[in-house]
């Protein structure tokens, strides 16, 4: 019997519908699905044979997403997400690969200085962290913005600053490396990591599955306590530099 199922999704771009592209596309009865993003609903319609709304929730959830039906309600966005959960050690793998990397970099620049300098290296790991973070989120800004507004309490109330917020990492990785005004630059490094946590801490509070939109759309990663354990590690290392600068 041919089915039709219309659901509302939080698949607010192009990229999200490609992150959830391979996953609808593995159930077996699904024959054709669109999602119209224009809407506000963002809209997901399937059609196939005898499709039930859990297989099509379920999928949706593996991507990190959400799709609610029209005949009836999922019984908890973390029931669907959870049921479907990428093991954290998968999930997390580009995340903790770059940070190996990052710091692999730092090590090998201070090994050819000669002596370690712990303020050097905190600097150009700081400068590196941004660097790679913003050309990560700059692949696709339009689907980092649209990601990054799903909560972040600034880009909530102000959908340019999604735009923004790249650049400002790009200006801040090249400071950092250069060694421009380092007061200025660890001091605006504090404020506006402070603020980009307390969206991923309100997440984490409330049990949110939604996508870190750290590294940008290329890498679906989930919001967890990682995420603001990233957030917290930088706050900490900008704490920590302005108060060796003021002594």
């Amino acid at each position: 019997m041919t089915t039709s199922l219309q659901f509302k999704t939080n698949l607010n771009c192009e990229s999200c519908v490609a992150a959830v592209k391979p996953f609808l596309d593995d159930v077996p009865n699904i024959r054709d699905w669109e999602v119209d993003t224009a809407t506000s609903d963002k809209i997901l319609a399937v059609t196939g044979d005898n499709i039930s709304l859990d297989s099509v929730t379920v999928a949706v959830a593996k991507a990190g997403f959400v799709a609610t039906g029209d005949a009836r309600t999922i019984k908890s966005r973390s029931d669907a997400i959870s049921a479907a959960e990428v093991p954290k050690g998968v999930t997390y793998y580009p995340l903790l690969l770059l940070g190996t990397f990052l710091s692999g970099v730092v090590g090998l620049v201070e090994l050819r200085l000669g002596a370690f300098d712990a303020t050097r290296a905190m600097q150009n790991f700081m400068g590196a962290f941004f660097l790679a973070f913003a050309f990560f989120k700059l692949l696709d800004l339009r689907g980092f913005a649209d990601s990054y507004r799903m909560y972040d309490i600034v880009a909530q109330r102000l959908p340019s600053y999604g735009y923004v917020y790249p650049f400002i990492e790009l200006a801040l990785g090249a400071a950092y490396i250069a060694g421009i005004q380092p007061t200025a630059v660890n001091l605006t490094t504090l404020v506006l990591m402070s603020v980009s946590s307390i969206g991923v801490i309100q997440s984490v509070l409330q049990n949110r599955r939604i996508r870190c939109a750290c590294l940008g759309t290329v890498f679906n990663l989930p919001m967890s306590t990682v995420t603001l354990v990233e957030d917290g590690l930088m706050i900490a290392m900008a704490a920590g530099a302005l108060l060796g600068i003021g002594h």
